[in-house]
């Protein structure tokens, strides 16, 4: 368990404002991943006729950060953190573009690539977490995670409403809210020159022998962290990307899918500000159980009924229970690896992560489509056991939380 007191000192001014700096590209690079989530599902059926296959660009770019976490770490062990994100930005202004002119030209596959090739720029953004760790003491890891996630807060309120002020500002809808993700990640691209990482660990250099894959992701903790985020996300996933279609579906206004996303965001990234704090002072277990327990009371609000406030009470709870799983597996993870380990250790937990969200955003619009929302909602409990079983599994360990 972390104790904070004894290396307060420790955490330098120059560590406080990188840190900062970096949880500002988090909110502002998280943005346009919410508005990729917001409108494109809605975009599509402006222009294509297979409702089915709504979702399909947003699963692209889950493929992308799948495709994309072994380069991208491999890159940043090479070359350091700051070629590799801002390396993450030039393609998310190349994706946002080219999903921008699929959009004008209702070609659906130019969306699709646009979306596969925004998931490099996703996955270099879900490595800020990684990197925050870099940035400060050991025993600051739970609290630099969260505070990084914090930074999703702006996102989920820049985010959706950036989509309400341009989803119709152009022509064709929907396409001002592409055009602002190219925005957005060009200034991401400017502030991440701000940034001073520690210089890059060469594994051929670095203290301490390194292991196998194998080895390392068959740790009961490392094992643990991983089935746990996958099932993390892929509910979170299951439930955000369709409740957009299923709101419209049951007959209620444009307007709310933005605002339903609003409190989802909210839901997944205010617990950041105490998480943290909680995981030093309780226990990683524990707040990872009652990550799980209030993902599957969204499930629960989900079945209850189709009105607008059933929609947000869900998406806000599914958010809360996202948070606490995915900071608390972060921080799991984080234990598990050696310097020289670091790459391929971090990549694998998100190659594994995104290849089931991957898979969870493309069943979502179908699903939505062909059984409904309810049986949706349904389905996810499966998603949601799985969570609780890797918890259960973790805590019967009895394994000391201690670095590899």
């Amino acid at each position: 368990m972390e104790t904070s007191s004894p290396d307060a000192a420790r955490l330098t001014g120059e560590m406080r404002r990188n840190l900062l700096l970096l949880t500002i590209c988090q909110a502002i690079g998280q943005s346009a991943n919410v508005i990729m989530l917001s409108v494109t599902a809605l975009s599509v059926i402006t222009f294509y006729p297979h409702r089915e296959f709504a979702t399909l660009p947003t699963t692209m770019q889950h493929i992308g950060v799948m495709l994309s976490v072994f380069p991208a770490a491999a890159l940043m062990m090479r070359r350091g953190r700051g070629i590799g994100f801002r390396t993450g930005s030039l393609a998310g202004m190349l994706g946002a573009g080219l999903a921008a002119w699929g959009l004008v030209t209702a070609q659906f596959l130019l969306l699709c690539a646009g979306g596969l090739v925004l998931g490099y720029a996703v996955a270099n953004i879900q490595m800020y977490r990684f990197a925050a760790v870099e940035l400060a003491p050991p025993s600051y890891r739970a609290k630099v995670i969260a505070w990084i996630t914090t930074g999703g807060v702006a996102a989920g309120t820049l985010g959706p409403g950036i989509a309400r002020l341009t989803f119709d500002a152009m022509v064709p809808l929907y396409l001002g809210a592409y055009l602002s993700m190219m925005a957005i990640h060009a200034i991401v691209f400017v502030l991440m020159g701000t940034i001073r990482f520690p210089p890059p660990v060469k594994a051929e250099t670095a203290p301490g022998a390194q292991r196998s894959m194998l080895e390392i992701a068959t740790q009961p903790r490392y094992a643990a962290a991983v089935i746990a985020g996958m099932a993390s996300w892929a509910t979170m996933m299951f439930l955000m990307t369709s409740s957009p279609l299923a709101i419209v579906g049951c007959g209620l206004p444009a307007t709310e899918p933005p605002w339903v996303i609003f409190l989802h965001a909210m839901g997944m990234y205010v617990p950041s500000f105490f998480s943290g704090h909680l995981i030093s002072r309780y226990g990683v277990v524990p707040v990872m159980a009652a990550g799980s327990a209030i993902m599957l009371g969204g499930v629960v609000a989900g079945l209850d009924g189709l009105t607008a406030w059933h929609f947000r009470i869900a998406l806000t709870l599914n958010g809360v229970g996202w948070n606490f799983l995915f900071v608390g597996a972060t921080t799991l993870v984080t234990t598990c690896y050696r310097p020289a380990e670091r790459g391929k250790a971090q990549a694998f937990n998100d190659f594994m992560i995104f290849g089931i969200t991957a898979i969870s955003s493309f069943l979502a619009g179908l699903l939505q489509e062909r059984i409904g929302w309810i049986a949706l909602n349904w389905a996810s409990l499966a998603l949601v056991m799985v969570g609780c079983a890797a918890v259960g599994w973790l805590a019967l360990q009895r394994t000391k939380l201690q670095p590899a």
